[in-house]
């Protein structure tokens, strides 16, 4: 009597013959491996380069009742973030905001009417907190020319006291991105082409022909694209953090929620390769489907840029993104140092998005 066929062996053998495949193959190496770490060797060697739009918040202390607080909110380049004045300490040690500001109503005596002193950070980019600096003092001299052009005095600015934080390079933006990009692409083209080029050459249907059930042809081949993209990620992170200082705040802790999260990742952006995979007629018509989902969140979703630099109309689209909770959720953890259970948000959209797609792909995946 034969023995029992066994399907989680049969699995791995599929994983394995996919795996040296994948290897093998010029593009899943370009678009999963090198892309991405151009981006970051440029990224990385050019250093810093700050934000032109600025978070900063207001002491709850401040004088409100003032006009040069009016303008100040206002400002072109300003942001205004309003919370406790607890959590806006621990935003400014962090980076996330780049300066708090206390606006002061001196007494009668003194020799401006009002005084602005701003709290900086040690994690803020030196660059940044300079332009703000800068974008304070033109409208502190647009008041002072325009009130008291003789002998200005409204209102002065103090010299930045400065907590300690962590350095916010340019790597801790840029990397997360980078390797959210390579999983978003890995995960739709990398799956819609396995399975495409399994229907033509008809190697699905040699598979039909064994004892082996069809979701465990599915498991194999998604297997061995998360290990592929699992050893990426862990090229593109050890690169990152010993030859440019990329922030892995708790160290080999930092490293493994990382991939636990690129994991995630991969595993929601595969469904999108599976909807491709079943709506496209032939290989010519996967990168334009592909395209439509890869590239909005390729531009929208931060990898390059805060989504607080694009029109205010758009910051909406670009937050409902799944590339965008992605990279969230990996700053948060690399150099805020969140740990996983405290990204709920971005991990609950990412769960919506992934029962979305998974349940569009199993309308209309083909396997012929």
């Amino acid at each position: 009597m034969s023995a029992k066929y066994n399907q989680v062996k049969a699995m791995f053998a599929i994983t394995r013959a996919s795996l040296k495949a994948i290897f093998r193959s010029p593009s899943a190496i370009v678009f999963s491996f090198m892309f991405p770490l151009i981006f970051i060797l440029v990224f990385g060697f050019i250093g810093g380069g700050g934000k032109m739009t600025f978070k900063v918040a207001f002491n709850p202390s401040s004088d409100t009742t003032s006009m040069l607080y009016s303008i100040l909110k206002d400002s072109v380049g300003l942001t205004v973030v309003k919370k406790h004045l607890a959590e806006l300490e621990s935003d400014l040690e962090r980076g996330r905001i780049t300066a708090i500001l206390t606006i002061v109503h001196n007494s009668e005596n003194a020799l401006t009417e009002y005084t602005i002193n701003m709290k900086t950070s040690g994690a803020v980019n030196l660059q940044n907190s300079n332009m703000l600096r800068s974008i304070i003092n033109t409208v502190i001299h647009r008041f002072n020319m325009m009130l008291y052009p003789e002998n200005p005095s409204y209102a002065s600015l103090n010299e930045a006291s400065v907590v300690p934080g962590r350095t916010y390079r340019t790597i801790d933006f840029i990397l997360p991105g980078q390797l959210g990009f390579s999983l978003l692409s890995a995960g739709v083209f990398g799956v819609a082409f396995i399975f495409m080029n399994l229907r033509q050459q008809l190697v699905l249907k040699r598979f039909f022909a064994t004892p082996i059930n069809r979701a465990y042809i599915v498991f194999g081949e998604a297997l061995s694209r998360m290990i592929f993209q699992l050893i990426t990620a862990i090229v593109i992170l050890t690169l990152g953090h010993f030859v440019f200082q990329f922030t892995l705040v708790n160290g080999w802790v930092t490293f493994v929620e990382l991939l636990v999260l690129s994991t995630i990742g991969l595993i929601v952006f595969m469904g999108f390769g599976f909807i491709v995979s079943g709506l496209a007629k032939n290989e010519t018509a996967i990168p334009p489907f592909s395209n439509l989902i890869t590239l909005p969140q390729f531009l929208l979703a931060g990898t390059f840029f805060p989504i607080e630099n694009f029109p205010t109309w758009l910051q909406p689209i670009c937050k409902v993104l799944p590339l965008t909770h992605l990279n969230e959720a990996m700053r948060n953890v690399a150099f805020e140092g969140a740990h996983i259970y405290e990204c709920g948000s971005q991990l609950g959209v990412l769960a919506l998005w992934g029962i979305g797609a998974y349940a569009i792909a199993i309308r209309v995946f083909k396997w012929e």
